[in-house]
């Protein structure tokens, strides 16, 4: 078998970029609508719309909650940003983040069954932006917020998770938080470490990485054995510069218990896992400061689109354990083995939040799946191929959000499973179908 070199690593790496821009003006976008009702004929139009439409909305108007029975407000969700802190590239506006929530509404869609649509606003006013999704909400069932500089990413989710009487989900943050506890979890059982007694540092200190930090110590890992660090050096409780950054500061307070003052090299030394939501690299981070990290070290690069160094060379500084946010790399840690079961969970008991109790059940499935398969360095968490793994979180979910007493609804476990693989299944067989008999053009 010939060896692969750097050089093949490099143009594995370029070609989704490639693909991407052949691709979507072959398509023109990822969705669209799609009938999901019978139309035998043109007499059905008057069960769908008028005159038989009308009883439909009487009721509705009498009984507030058959709005879930009637239409498919259950399943729909809204995926909304502003545009400015779109992946990796920054405030490129609403027209240039479209294409990343549409590629969203493909993931909810196909991985999980639910109807997502992209509303990219041309505001970017936390209070309009929070008015605006509180009027969205008759006709949703969840809210996704999506690449929203921070500081007003944390603004508007607790205003609206406060206002609102459906889910509403920052997946930068908690989806994405998610997603590395629970390739943590595993990485850990790997290198024969604990939680509770590892070093770990933050390269970042935005939204994904404040959750994310957030949810390791809601896992066990000890506050005082997190170092922080962001583009001035590492959090302590000196940094005068953040006290009117609420979140930022809170883990000044918190973490760092040493109170380590100095740079992103200084708080590696030692450290057993570096878990990385920075620019995107190649050159971010540099090898010579992963040599340093502990032995059977854990190293995750997440930022998109490409990590802060490429795996191969994390390797080769002593990392054992290497995991990013791409797709075409080894130990994928990204939201999208996240949301799309989340939300299914979600939806299916009508749940009014998500709660951390939430994420953490659906990172403890994320990891047993893929435990179940059998863990290597270079299989931490499942591949986005294994249907099941989204059915069996949505199950999770949904049974701890009826155990937190969050849930409108109560069905089963087994009626939560039948549901899942049924609109899971659903989506996948539409898909095909239509490739198959060519109303989605081979590309």
């Amino acid at each position: 078998m010939p060896k692969v070199t750097k050089e093949d690593l490099l143009k594995k790496a370029e070609k989704p970029n490639q693909d991407a821009m052949r691709l979507h003006p072959f398509y023109k976008g990822k969705i669209e609508i799609s009938p999901k009702c019978r139309v035998k004929d043109y007499d059905d139009f008057a069960i769908w719309y008028t005159p038989g439409v009308a009883a439909v909305c009487n009721d509705i108007h009498k009984n507030p909650e058959t709005v879930f029975e009637h239409t498919n407000k259950s399943n729909m969700v809204a995926v909304v940003s502003d545009g400015t802190r779109v992946l990796g590239l920054g405030d490129i506006g609403p027209e240039g983040a479209l294409p990343v929530m549409e590629g969203k509404g493909l993931l909810f869609k196909y991985l999980g069954g639910v109807d997502a649509f992209p509303i990219c606003l041309n505001t970017k006013e936390p209070d309009e932006i929070i008015k605006t999704v509180r009027y969205l909400e008759p006709v949703f069932g969840g809210i996704n917020l999506e690449d929203i500089e921070q500081p007003k990413c944390f603004y508007i989710l607790d205003k609206l998770r406060e206002t609102m009487n459906i889910p509403v989900w920052h997946d930068d943050q908690q989806g994405t938080a998610t997603v590395c506890l629970a390739g943590l979890v595993n990485a850990l059982k790997i290198v024969g470490k604990k939680m509770e007694d590892i070093k770990i540092v933050l390269m970042g200190a935005g939204a994904a990485n404040l959750r994310i930090g957030m949810l390791y110590m809601a896992y066990g890992a000890k506050p005082e054995n997190i170092i922080f660090v962001d583009s001035k050096g590492t959090l302590h409780r000196n940094r005068e510069d953040l006290k009117n950054h609420a979140q930022k500061w809170r883990m000044c307070q918190a973490t760092n218990g040493d109170n380590l003052v100095g740079t992103l090299e200084d708080a590696l030394v030692g450290a057993d896992v570096l878990s990385a939501a920075s620019r995107p690299g190649p050159d971010t981070m540099k090898k010579e400061w992963i040599s340093r990290m502990a032995k059977d070290s854990i190293v995750f690069v997440t930022a998109n689109p490409i990590p802060e160094i490429w795996p191969w060379e994390a390797k080769e500084a002593g990392a054992r354990i290497v995991a990013t946010g791409r797709s075409d790399f080894p130990n994928q840690v990204n939201n999208s083995l996240g949301f799309p079961g989340i939300f299914r969970g979600t939806l299916d008991v009508r749940a009014r939040t998500i709660t951390d109790e939430m994420c953490i059940a659906a990172a403890e499935q994320l990891a047993s799946c893929a435990e179940k398969k059998g863990l290597s360095e270079e299989r931490i968490l499942p591949a986005m191929t294994e249907k099941e793994v989204f059915i069996e979180e949505a199950v999770a979910v949904g049974m701890k959000a009826i155990e937190q007493k969050v849930a409108r609804l109560e069905p089963s476990r087994d009626e939560l499973r039948k549901n899942a693989e049924f609109l899971i299944n659903r989506a996948i067989k539409e898909t095909e179908l239509k490739m198959r008999e060519g109303v989605i053009k081979p590309g």
